[in-house]
């Protein structure tokens, strides 16, 4: 008996040991938790201390009994703006290194961002999503037809004081206000020429650099201005959206039919202040001014001569190189000059459009009916003077 008693009391004395054992480890493992939590505070507080930005209020979320603890937000250590995302941010560090490393395959031209690339790819593809269904205009960007869209609602409240034209932004009125103030603030460092808007110095600087980024996709055809790409576009789709109401003629520009409606009206708007003399086109009056000043800018490099049209120089250039792009279908013969074939078809056609006034008698060309009125003229000279 006393065998057992003793017995018992050691199984007694172990099983006391393991609970105080256990409670111990316990105790261990509660004490290395309360650690680890207490470092994970230390270093929330420090990047807390380090994020901060003086000036700015710290927000607070206010939490339910069944709320998590909110996330910490993520900031740009350039400026201290503050995202949820990692990856908003990382779109953001953009802006500051001035990195764009989504690149057009058929400009060359960069983004910081790939959703920017699939907007500018409309630009080489012609593609318009958003279309005016009064006045048929397309625009590639929601936000560009919505402003479109307030020209036909009227809810432009810019007005020019000037004019009246209305403008739905304050920077398109900013523009317009220089036509009538004639400032022109971007200046081309290589030619000096003045311009209006930042945009189209851009525009001009690419006859410079002789950069192309527009690309027919049909023909190959490459421009320097997204406009004359549209443009050109229309001769693949036969889009020719502007017919003139007298006679029919279409145009694929709207400028091209206003200016061809001054045959039928007679309108010359552009006139010279030195002389007088009326223009259907502020071109031909520029063109003409150089008979005033004796400006003749376009030099032929070969022989040295000069002359007041670009037009005029590259026709001249055909002396030299011997070109006759102007070819008869009837007979092959061929021309350095669109006029010379017209004068040689009516070989073919027997056509003879000059006639004189006096007998009648019909000429195919100009000249040889001046040559005639020699004939008339003399007639007169001798019934009037015995000397001639």
């Amino acid at each position: 008996m006393a065998f057992i008693k003793e017995e018992c009391e050691d199984i007694k004395i172990e099983e006391a040991f393991e609970v105080k054992q256990e409670y111990t480890d316990k105790q261990t493992d509660l004490m290395v938790l309360k650690e680890e939590l207490n470092e994970m505070e230390e270093k929330h507080q420090l990047k807390k201390h380090h994020d901060f930005i003086p000036g700015q209020k710290t927000s607070q979320t206010k939490r339910g009994p069944y709320q998590t603890k909110a996330l910490p937000p993520i900031i740009c250590s350039y400026c201290g703006k503050r995202f949820n995302q990692h990856g908003n941010l990382t779109v953001h560090l953009r802006t500051h290194t001035g990195e764009k490393p989504f690149t057009c395959q058929q400009c060359d031209k960069r983004f910081t961002q790939k959703a920017h690339l699939k907007v500018h790819m409309v630009v080489h593809t012609g593609e318009s999503s958003f279309t005016c269904h009064q006045c048929g205009r397309s625009f590639n960007r929601r936000h560009n037809f919505k402003l479109h869209m307030k020209a036909h609602s009227e809810e432009s409240s810019l007005a020019c004081l000037e004019c009246g034209k209305r403008f739905t932004k304050k920077g398109n009125l900013k523009d317009h206000m220089r036509i009538h103030t004639g400032e022109k603030p971007y200046t081309c460092l290589e030619c000096g020429k003045r311009f209006r808007k930042k945009g189209n110095l851009k525009d001009h600087m690419r006859i410079h650099t002789g950069t192309k980024p527009y690309t027919c996709q049909e023909c190959g055809k490459s421009f320097s201005q997204s406009g004359n790409f549209k443009i050109h576009m229309r001769i693949h789709t036969e889009d020719i959206p502007f017919t003139c109401q007298q006679c029919g003629k279409t145009f694929d520009q709207q400028g091209n039919l206003k200016v061809h409606m001054r045959i039928h009206t007679g309108e010359k708007p552009f006139m010279c202040d030195q002389c007088g003399k009326s223009f259907n086109l502020k071109g031909n009056l520029k063109v003409h001014m150089r008979v005033h000043s004796g400006d003749s800018p376009f030099t032929c490099h070969q022989c040295g001569k000069n002359f007041t049209r670009k037009g005029s120089l590259k026709v001249h250039m055909r002396v030299h190189t011997g070109e006759q792009p102007f070819i008869c279908t009837q007979c092959g013969k061929s021309f350095p000059h669109k006029k010379n074939l017209k004068s040689h078809i009516r070989i073919h056609t027997g056509e003879k459009p000059f006639i004189c006034d006096q007998c009648g008698m019909s000429f195919r060309y100009k000249f040889s009916l001046n040559k005639h009125i020699r004939i008339h003229s003399t007639e007169n000279c001798s019934n009037k003077c015995h000397r001639c």
